[in-house]
């Protein structure tokens, strides 16, 4: 759930407070793809710890980015989705995927 505090007045600020990490991002860029369990995002995403991506999912959580869902088993199974404001970030996602392999095309040796 998302909490009360004051946001930049600026838009593009706004969406950098959300996402300006690398791990962020890169989050987003697996759950796009569908609910993952924590174990699985973090092989996913690639060579974060796990202190760091917990840290990440639960601001993510907090701005209402990332659903949490944890379901009462042994052991516990914890699932990770985008909310439907994290679903609204696919365009900016894709615009850095396809701008990255532009770039990738007009600077490989």
């Amino acid at each position: 759930m998302t909490t009360k505090r004051e946001l930049p007045a600026c838009p593009v600020e706004i969406t950098m407070m959300l996402i300006s990490d690398k791990w962020k991002v890169l989050i987003l860029r697996d759950l796009l793809n569908g609910t993952l369990r924590f174990s699985e995002l973090r092989r996913s995403v690639g060579n974060v710890s796990q202190k760091v991506l917990t840290s990440n999912l639960r601001q993510m959580e907090r701005d209402g980015l990332v659903h949490r869902e944890v379901y009462p088993e042994v052991p516990p199974r914890v699932e990770y989705s985008l909310t439907e404001v994290g679903e609204s970030l696919r365009p900016i996602v894709e615009a850095m995927k396809t701008w990255g392999n532009h770039y990738r095309a007009e600077h490989e040796s």
